[in-house]
């Protein structure tokens, strides 16, 4: 119902923005990606937004950009993850580092944000696989790639590398490496002092 918001910036109380629309005051709940980018009180500022009606409340919730609001969208489509839980996500990560988390089934990276546990992070690495990726330029042919860079890290970490030094050394590796190759090309960069 409202799709963007443009007024001036009246306060800032993280998460929520005060938003003057000529005599209106609109309170927007914005993850904290797009509270970095906010000017200064006083002025100009438009924002992509999603409206949520519930039956206890009604709630506006902005973005600094579309990306933005469509990785929002799809999270509060996973049962059990509400608004609140998606602008946490999104507050702790990038939707980049989300999508290559999401494309990795990398379920600890996204332990790491407050409020997600194992089996959220795990709900979310399943439900989204495959719906974030499209919006974020991945082509096609590069499905096989990140399948077979989820191998080599798998592998790299059940030979006890942290996790850390495991993704130091899938950066070192060309993505259209072969999984045989991408673990050797990874030990022999981890190999060296």
């Amino acid at each position: 119902m409202i799709g963007r918001i443009q007024g001036t910036l009246v306060s800032v109380h993280p998460p929520r923005l005060l938003v003057d629309c000529q005599g209106i005051g609109y309170e927007v709940d914005v993850p904290m990606s797009t509270l970095y980018q906010l000017p200064q009180a006083g002025q100009k500022i438009t924002l992509l937004t999603h409206f949520q009606v519930r039956e206890d409340a009604q709630q506006l919730f902005g973005f600094a950009t579309e990306t933005e609001r469509e990785a929002f969208r799809q999270l509060i489509k996973i049962s059990g993850v509400g608004s609140r839980t998606a602008l946490a996500v999104l507050s702790g990560m990038s939707v980049n580092e989300l999508a290559q988390a999401i494309a990795l089934q990398e379920a600890g990276r996204l332990t790491q944000v407050p409020g997600i546990g194992k089996k959220t992070a795990e709900r979310l690495c399943l439900e989204l696989k495959g719906k974030l990726a499209p919006d974020l330029g991945i082509t096609a042919g590069q499905p096989q790639a990140i399948e077979a860079s989820s191998e080599v890290l798998q592998a790299l970490l059940a030979l006890g590398y942290s996790e850390k030094e495991a993704l130091l050394a899938l950066k070192q590796i060309p993505p259209d490496t072969s999984v045989s190759d991408g673990i050797r090309m990874g030990l022999k960069y981890l190999s060296k002092p």
